[in-house]
């Protein structure tokens, strides 16, 4: 054991990544694999779960390659939350995966809610909403709009937990992933008999529920053959890419909290009990700690907004640091408030906290005056205001972290680290690996192989964190009427008509 190596794998939107993390912590070898995104239709996202599985293997092949002597002692899988895989009795996929960012099912969404009782009642049952991104609305549009392909329907699985499957043979999934089902209630740690009997969905669709540490499967001979992995290696249950981000920089204990910018953002932080936002809009789910659960704001266009403006008016900067520091510096030039450009990051949609799946972007208050380094300003200063959202519902509910951790995009730039800080008005912090998601999963695999107790005990022993970026009180008050002037534009272009 004492040389083991742990593999972490992370299915996420935009490819799938595979690290392999030592006991001390040091990340001795990764691998990404890129992945494509399907949108047949405004609102729609889709992707081949094969796809994610190529990419997995091809991932950990690499690995192998640059590490053909390591000794894997067990492997941990994230990935993309609510993300439906749709499986026959055979196991084929049935058609492709709708993805976290979905927004098709919004007539779905109406029935489950009409069928529960109502929101109380689904607070009751599932502790969250019916939303366009979570699983049980994609089961619904299945069943009504492709009736032949339901009727083959035998399991439905979660991104992660379709590579275990491929991995091991394994049907099984843990409460993390579960939880954003709505089809699990995260407070009861079960499948909710009450929500699925009243949408008429069976329960024999859905695998059994293991613990994020506990090894779930192991790799098959045929896994073995296609991937270089020793057959019989443990795979832990893992979890969803936002628990398994939080345990990659140790936020795994209530009175903390990690502001994460992928292509989604998120602020999570964990509870000790399932804390329920009243107005439902922020999620309680199930952490990768047994006995601990987190209240969630979600942006779904963080750096999905940023890279599209990067791709469709910043086309003659490629994608290196170097650009993105240009654009960095760019934005540095112009004032807080970008002079009263104001971006709204609805590319896809919303969450948190307005939950409606029609909301559209928006460039607000231009002028001839302005410049492209203004709206570079204004999407960076955007997605802030729309995670600031978030933070100011944590902190409604008592939830009021001395410090925020930063994941992602958001933490590797010193610009964007001292913009979060100033917008939020919460000291920032970075930690030492910034592998994400995947880090995470290495870590419930050590654990799960037995390397360390418990997960707060293998963050302790392998992450640093850095001295907290405390904001000028004078640089946050700067945005209070910019942050207000973004609040106020939501309400008032929900009328205008995003198309027709």
């Amino acid at each position: 054991m004492a040389g083991a190596l742990f593999l972490g794998l992370d299915v996420g939107t935009s490819g799938v990544k595979a690290i392999l993390v030592a006991r001390d912590g040091e990340v001795v070898a990764s691998a990404l694999t890129p992945l494509t995104m399907s949108t047949p239709h405004p609102g729609w996202a889709e992707q081949d779960p094969d796809a994610w599985w190529e990419a997995t293997v091809a991932s950990i092949r690499r690995l192998r390659g640059e590490r053909p002597d390591a000794d894997i002692g067990g492997i941990g899988i994230s990935g993309q939350m609510h993300s439906s895989v749709f499986l026959d009795r055979a196991g084929n996929v049935i058609r492709p995966a709708l993805l976290w960012c979905d927004g098709r099912t919004t007539e779905q969404c109406a029935e489950i809610t009409r069928r529960a009782g109502g929101e109380d009642r689904l607070r009751d049952w599932v502790r969250n909403p019916a939303l366009e991104g979570f699983t049980l609305p994609k089961v619904l549009w299945l069943r009504e709009k492709e009736p032949e392909a339901y009727s083959r329907l035998a399991t439905v699985l979660l991104a992660k937990d379709f590579i275990r499957y491929r991995l091991t043979g394994a049907l099984a999934t843990e409460p993390s992933d579960a939880s954003g089902t709505l089809m699990y209630d995260p407070a009861g740690q079960r499948w909710s008999d009450e929500i699925l009997n009243a949408v008429g969905v069976p329960r024999a669709l859905l695998p059994d529920v293991g613990g994020s540490s506990e090894v779930l499967g192991r790799v098959t001979a045929d896994a073995a053959r296609l991937t270089g992995l020793a057959e019989g290696t443990p795979v832990v249950g893992g979890g969803a890419d936002n628990a398994c981000g939080a345990a990659g920089v140790g936020v795994v204990t209530p009175g903390e909290a990690v502001a994460s910018w992928g292509t989604s953002g998120t602020v999570l932080a964990p509870t000790a009990q399932p804390l329920v936002d009243p107005g439902l809009r922020a999620h309680t789910f199930a952490h990768v700690v047994p006995g601990t659960w987190y209240l969630m704001g979600v942006v779904l266009s963080a750096a999905g907004a940023f890279n599209w403006y990067h791709q469709q008016l910043a086309r003659e900067l490629d994608e290196t640091p170097e650009s993105r520091k240009a654009l960095d510096a760019e934005a540095a030039s112009i004032p807080a408030g970008a002079e009263g450009v104001t971006f709204l990051p609805y590319l896809q949609g919303e969450r948190t906290p307005h939950r409606d799946a029609s909301a559209r972007g928006a460039f607000t208050g231009l002028s001839l005056a302005h410049t492209r380094a203004h709206l570079t300003r204004a999407v960076l200063e955007g997605v802030c205001f729309a995670l600031r959202d978030s933070v100011s519902i944590l902190q409604e509910l008592g939830l009021s972290p001395h410090s925020l951790l930063l994941t992602g995009g958001g933490a590797r730039s010193p610009f964007l680290r001292r913009l979060q800080a100033e917008v939020y008005g919460v000291p920032v912090q970075t930690v030492n690996r910034e592998e994400g998601p995947a880090y995470g999963a290495a870590l419930l695999a050590a654990v799960g192989a037995g390397a360390f107790p418990d997960l707060a005990s293998a963050a302790r022993a392998t992450l640093t964190r850095s001295a907290p970026e405390a904001p000028d009180a004078a640089a946050h008050r700067a945005y209070d009427a910019p942050y207000a002037r973004f609040r106020a534009l939501y309400p008032a272009l929900r009328g205008v008509p995003a198309v027709g």
